[in-house]
């Protein structure tokens, strides 16, 4: 894993082992890497770039088997501003997504749900770990519907994209999956993880305004000072909570979110004792 200082951590494929995993009909090869509880990571926007890799190379080094499904983008590939042109469009218009539709059940969660439940039952912890982050932030939490996800991470959720009032506020899945999910919460002790930058309109305040009036103190939000003139020297564009904005500094905000993350996911997936 690359730290270059003032720069994000960053890795490759190597050590990374692919093999595709089939579920509810759709098929996408997962890298998968580590020992110990499990952990999908989910990419961000345009793929499984070297960002997201280095967040992966982190999770492992810190005792987790990680699962990178590759849904969309060409992995180890660097992020560049062709490379996310080419790939946004599609996935706007991805029936697999539904990055428009609200109050809607997307076959994307159902994949999820299944490499939740394969991850869950060939690692020793009782459920696993989703993080979902972006375009896919929101299905970390849809793929809580299913008993196997004990410990769901929201980073800069994005979709539905918020292009209007209803779209910002919307939860990211069917009402009938938020209400299992919120029943989760109240029966199970499920707990939920959201990130976001504070003046990231792309992860929109609203939305998190909905989860937690839902959730209440089972969803825990952290939220970065991006506004203007912030201590930590944010862009107002600041979106990236766990992969671009994160430096190797104890103490800095990104780098203490990561940290929350990784505490969050012990708490949920290691038994005590």
């Amino acid at each position: 894993m690359s730290t270059v200082p003032g720069s994000e951590p960053t890795a490759d494929l190597t050590g990374w082992t692919k093999s595709p995993f089939t579920g509810a009909s759709i098929t996408h090869d997962v890298y998968e890497k580590g020992t110990g509880p499990g952990v999908v990571l989910v990419p961000e926007m345009p793929g499984v770039h070297p960002g997201v890799l280095g967040l992966g190379e982190y999770l492992v080094k810190q005792g987790f088997t990680v699962a990178i499904p590759s849904p969309f983008g060409e992995p180890g590939r660097p992020v560049s501003t062709p490379y996310m042109l080419g790939v946004f469009p599609r996935l706007c218009i991805s029936a697999e997504f539904r990055a428009f539709a609200t109050d809607a059940r997307r076959p994307f969660a159902d994949y999820l749900r299944a490499l939740a439940r394969d991850l869950a039952s060939r690692t020793p912890a009782p459920g696993v770990g989703v993080i979902g982050m972006c375009f896919t932030g929101g299905f970390a939490l849809a793929a809580a519907t299913d008993d196997a996800v004990l410990a769901p991470v929201l980073s800069q959720p994005s979709v539905p994209l918020p292009v209007s009032r209803g779209r910002r506020v919307d939860a990211g899945m069917s009402r009938a999956e938020f209400d299992t999910v919120v029943a989760r919460t109240k029966n199970e002790g499920l707990c939920a993880l959201g990130l976001r930058f504070s003046e990231d309109k792309l992860a929109p305040g609203d939305r998190f305004a909905t989860l937690s009036r839902h959730l209440g103190d089972a969803f825990e939000v952290i939220e970065l000072d991006s506004s203007p003139g912030n201590e930590a020297g944010f862009a107002k564009s600041a979106h990236s909570v766990l992969t671009e904005e994160v430096r190797e500094v104890p103490g800095h905000p990104a780098y203490a979110a990561r940290e929350r993350v990784v505490a969050f996911l012990r708490e949920r997936l290691v038994p005590v004792g």
